[in-house]
């Protein structure tokens, strides 16, 4: 019996969706159930070379230096070998797994560097023939989206722990705020054509508590379990 891939999706970082994968990982686990916990890119393995070099500007300092075919295709590759070599068997047998991004962030990413919709469904067409079929992806049987906006992702990030030297180290995409709304924008547009699950972040012009944005996660997740 196949077991079920759950992604946690966003369209900004610092949105929380490490925080609620791994508590969501942990409440499942204590009730028993085989469960996996994934996150991509998965830098820990060389199959992440180049999206690092991407992410690090070292073909080009802002994101649409890069055409969105090739980018798409080196975070594609990471995910491939994470699969294989990682969480395939785990799956096929039963498990329960929780991705932190998965296809799913090319979507939000990359087809945010379309103007043209017809130009971005096309894109989103490929990257679905690229993943699913030619590579053999398993498609998520749920995608959670986590709603925030990009302020007040912006805000977040700047207070982030990933620090060197005192200065907050940022990603290509992390350091172009435009190019952060723009992908938001998108995010929501994809989030609807796909059916994906969304939870609003914010509630009463407040941030919701992670224990309130994680009961949301859980039920939607239980339920399709």
């Amino acid at each position: 019996m196949k077991g079920k891939l759950f992604v946690i999706e966003s369209g900004v970082d610092a949105s929380g969706k490490a925080t609620q994968s791994e508590k969501l990982y942990n409440r499942l686990l204590d009730e028993g159930i085989k469960i996996k916990k994934i996150t991509f890119p998965n830098y820990d393995s060389e199959s992440s070379a180049l999206v690092k070099m991407y992410l690090n500007g070292d073909f080009g300092n802002k994101p649409d230096d890069v055409n969105p075919y090739t980018a798409s295709t080196f975070y594609a590759v990471d995910r491939y070998a994470s699969y294989v070599t990682d969480w395939k068997s785990f799956l096929e047998t039963g498990g329960i797994i929780i991705a932190d991004r998965y296809t799913t962030s090319n979507m939000v990413h990359q087809a945010s560097k379309f103007h043209i919709n017809e130009e971005k469904g096309e894109f989103l067409d490929w990257l679905w023939d690229l993943e699913f079929k030619k590579m053999g992806l398993p498609i998520p049987d749920e995608v959670i989206f986590l709603n925030m906006s990009p302020e007040v992702s912006y805000q977040l990030m700047k207070n982030r722990a990933n620090k060197i030297n005192g200065e907050i180290k940022k990603d290509i995409h992390e350091r172009d705020f435009e190019y952060l709304k723009k992908t938001y924008e998108n995010a929501l547009w994809v989030a609807d054509k796909y059916g994906w699950k969304k939870i609003k972040c914010i509630k009463n012009q407040e941030l919701k508590s992670i224990d309130e944005i994680h009961e949301e996660i859980y039920k939607i997740v239980k339920e399709k379990m």
